[in-house]
């Protein structure tokens, strides 16, 4: 039988503009759904509008994507798409479906290797892929503002005032961007269903119409297998160099790991059909992903053979807009325009996309670690951090569409790449030989591609490289400054233990020993007690407790804290479970006050040793000195000395 004792108090009533910045602060809970979102008023919609919210990051690079494909392949784009295409269908599909099984509540593949590899290794490794995820989703951010901003300059129907100031135009998008999570943001799905529906079929009649072009001019089909002839003579030459140039056309991979993520906005016949939430999950993958290779292998083939490649340059009018610039020359200003639009709204919410995944991603993992301050759990004060982040890369980087390029890549192999390699581990741990095979070649495929893009365009991994160390300094300082935080989700308590504290305070003052288990013999206890009974003056006729803490996981920072009565010896202990040991003493003895309303009273000895090695051995390991910090944990969970459990040590 379990009994929570304790419980996160109230948040304090906030005004002005702190209270606004914390509003929805959501203190000792775990985090919302989404930005925004409360427990249990989450709207699920069919898997097939759910697939929307994932496609403003996966279909809307198809506004930049072709662009891309010609200038890291020229005119063998259109192969080099092919191959790319291939290991969509052939890897990371199966890849993020044995993902969506794994994880249906969305915590992707990040949460899988969290498991596989537990303690300080896993929590880490989350670190360092949550540094890759940053530079995924805020790339996403600015890469994509960017674009929609190549949009709107090259339309002819822009304002001149606006050409030459590119950043200053992207950083409107941004701050657009902020101020709509700040505003609050409830309505993503039908917006997106409809953003994506318009995009879509604007982009199928604008490469229908390209393809109609092609087909109705056979000669430009015969001027590229020409040119592409004469730049590589023999079709193994052309199959070598497709392979070699494709990494660094892996932004067309993008949308798979929030296609996870979301998998909780499914619809299902219930909260518990886990198994309609996967089925669900497979069909919004495979359906994407179908879409987007069809997308993919067609825009390659009209943008190369239909578009002078100095166009594709820098100042081209092709730059990052390669469909547009198709939209205007075949289908006229006025339908290009459209097209501008819909691309601006498309690629403007994929930030919006991109910014919900973090909100979501970075609560799950750094407050849960001790590695964030609590105010991290509350939406506006991060979207204020990330536009700021997304201000700065955008300065860096001039906006420029092209040269984003590498970073997004790399954060998005390195989530694929960590996703492959947790489902071989997965399949590998199961005993299905056959499938670790299988996703073992996949996952050094992946592994190649990554080491590609970062060998070529190591902007990437630099970027990356400072989330990294950004995210793992501030993890460390905060874990550090939190460190004498209370800890204790709740209290789970047996029949015994109850019964062991109602007897003790029955019969006056509740007295526990705190006891480091050796042998546990009878000699271990007595001599403990008879020590403690010296050295503290408790008088013969009152009866003490030993508790007992073992440290399952050293590296959580919030567990639920496991108390068990047993009786050894004559001696009666209460046997503790938690993350630290002084942690879980104050924690139990605030539950004891709570339970029987007396003030208990803890009795230590003090530990020899250098005190610097054991606050190290407190912070690493969850023990060391333990009395004063078990005294500093109490003082601040609880500010009225009067009502604070004594702490006694000789």
């Amino acid at each position: 039988m379990s009994q929570p004792v304790i419980e996160a108090a109230p948040a304090e009533h906030r005004a002005g503009l702190r209270g606004w910045l914390l509003d929805d602060l959501n203190e000792g809970k775990s985090p919302v759904e989404g930005p925004h979102a409360k427990p249990g008023t989450v709207h699920q919609r069919p898997w097939w509008q759910v697939m929307c919210l994932t496609g403003l990051d996966y279909f809307s690079t198809l506004g930049y994507q072709p662009g891309i494909a010609v200038l890291a392949a020229g005119t063998l784009a259109p192969l080099a798409t092919l191959v790319l295409v291939a290991l969509t269908l052939v890897g990371a599909l199966p890849v993020y479906r044995r993902v969506a099984e794994a994880s249906p509540h969305g915590q992707g593949s990040i949460a899988m290797l969290e498991r596989l590899l537990p303690r300080w290794l896993g929590k880490f490794l989350v670190l360092a892929l949550l540094g890759f995820a940053a530079t995924d989703f805020i790339i996403t951010i600015t890469l994509s503002a960017a674009d929609a901003t190549a949009h709107v300059l090259e339309n002819p129907y822009a304002p001149h005032a606006l050409h030459g100031h590119q950043v200053g135009v992207t950083l409107v998008f941004i701050a657009l961007l902020g101020a709509v999570f700040l505003k609050g943001f409830r309505e993503a799905i039908g917006i997106a269903v409809v953003l994506v529906g318009v995009y879509l079929t604007l982009n199928t009649i604008v490469i229908a119409v390209a393809l109609q072009h092609i087909a109705g001019q056979p000669h430009v089909v015969a001027a590229w297998r020409r040119l592409l002839v004469a730049e590589y003579p023999s079709p193994l030459a052309m199959a070598v160099v497709a392979l070699l140039v494709f990494p660094r056309l892996a932004l067309g991979l993008s949308g798979f790991e929030t296609g996870v993520a979301v998998m909780p906005l499914i619809r299902t016949h219930g909260p518990d059909d886990l198994r309609g939430r996967i089925t669900g999950a497979h069909r919004l993958l495979t359906t994407a992903a179908l879409i987007m290779s069809g997308f993919l292998i067609t825009s390659s083939v009209v943008t190369t053979m239909l578009i002078p490649h100095r166009e594709f340059r820098l100042g081209g009018a092709a730059y990052g807009r390669a469909l547009a610039y198709l939209a205007h020359e075949y289908l006229g200003n006025g339908f290009g325009t459209v097209y501008d639009v819909s691309t601006v709204l498309i690629l403007w919410f994929a930030g919006a996309s991109a910014m919900a995944g973090l909100l979501n991603l970075i609560p799950k993992y750094l407050p849960r670690y001790g590695m964030a301050p609590t105010w991290t759990r509350a939406v506006r004060p991060l979207v204020l951090v990330l536009t700021a982040v997304a201000f700065a890369v955008t300065v860096s980087f001039r906006a420029e569409v092209n040269a984003q390029g590498g970073a997004y890549a790399t954060g998005v192999l390195v989530l694929i790449t960590s996703a492959a390699v947790a489902v071989t581990l997965s399949a590998r741990r199961r005993g299905r030989h056959w499938l670790t095979v299988a996703f073992g070649a996949v996952t050094l495929v992946f592994v190649y591609t990554t080491i590609t893009n970062i060998v070529e365009r190591p902007d990437g991994v630099k970027i990356a490289s400072l989330f990294i160390a950004g995210i793992v300094l501030l993890s460390v300082l905060s874990r550090i400054l939190r460190v004498t935080e209370l800890r204790a989700t709740g209290v789970e308590m047996d029949d015994l233990a109850r019964q062991f504290i109602e007897d003790a305070a029955a019969s006056g003052r509740i007295r526990l020993i705190a006891n480091e288990p050796d042998a546990r013999d009878e000699i271990e206890y007595r001599l403990k007690e008879a020590e403690q009974r010296r050295d503290a003056g408790i008088p013969d006729r009152d009866p003490v407790l030993f508790v007992e803490v073992k440290v399952n996981d050293p590296s959580e920072f919030e567990a639920p804290l496991r108390v068990r009565g047993e009786e050894r010896h004559g001696a009666r202990i209460l046997h503790v479970e938690g993350s630290s040991i002084p942690n879980a003493i104050a924690a139990l003895l605030l539950a004891i006050r709570d339970m029987t309303g007396k003030q208990p009273h803890v009795y230590f000895n003090w530990t020899e040793g250098n005190p610097v090695v054991y606050l190290l051995r407190y912070l690493v390991f969850g023990e060391g000195e333990i009395a004063p910090i078990t005294r500093e944990v109490l003082r601040e969970a609880e500010h009225d000395f009067r009502r604070r459990p004594m702490v006694h040590v000789g």
